[in-house]
């Protein structure tokens, strides 16, 4: 593996980074400035930069599993989302937070399945009321499945507010939620509208 891993570097010595000296040059010295905050899944097959194109230095991005985000009023040790979010909005000043889930995701398989063990059991614990409203209407295997992906999302985007910092920013206008989904197979993206439900984005203008 260490094998691939100097490949893989040396790969992106010649190409991404020969044609994107300069911009590495210009981030390195003056610092990032991101307008989007993306909070995703930490599943290898979804990565948000390749998805949107996103060249280095557009999208400070965080990824957990299941693109949990936590209340802001529920006690942890560790706060990393908490603080990866106070990060992007009070210093870096983004104007958009997009939370994405994805097709397939193990996290809320997991949830589905009533893992509870471990740290992952702990951390997909915070899906349990969305899991739990799922599953009261009745539903089972993949339509379980994709209806979680999607309402974790909105569970997500619910619980940025109860940050008062990003809260505020909202109500002022300077700063935008978004959700979005993504199918591995199909690589469809789709995108939360006010209702709540998602729409197709076309691949094409």
């Amino acid at each position: 593996m260490p094998d691939k891993l100097i490949k893989g570097y040396r790969e992106f010595r010649l190409s991404d980074f020969e044609e994107q000296k300069n911009l590495y040059e210009t981030l390195g010295r003056s610092g990032q400035s991101p307008r989007v905050m993306l909070i995703s899944c930490s599943d290898s097959r979804v990565d948000p930069t390749d998805i949107f194109h996103a060249y280095p230095g557009e999208m400070f991005v965080l990824r957990n599993v299941a693109n949990i985000v936590p209340r802001g009023d529920v006690e942890t040790p560790t706060p990393s989302t908490a603080a990866a979010l106070e990060y992007a909005v009070n210093i870096l000043g983004v104007k958009v937070i997009l939370v994405m889930g994805h097709e397939s995701c193990g996290g809320i398989e997991g949830c589905l399945n009533g893992i509870e063990d471990g740290y992952v059991g702990a951390w997909i614990r915070h899906l349990s009321p969305a899991r739990d409203r799922i599953l009261a209407r009745g539903l089972t295997g993949k339509d379980a499945q994709t209806e979680l992906e999607l309402e974790a999302v909105r569970m997500s985007l619910q619980n940025l507010m109860s940050f008062d910092f990003i809260a505020q920013k909202v109500r002022d206008g300077e700063l935008v939620l978004q959700g979005a989904y993504f199918s591995i197979i199909s690589a469809k993206l789709l995108m939360m509208e006010r209702t709540g439900a998602f729409a197709e984005v076309s691949p094409t203008e």
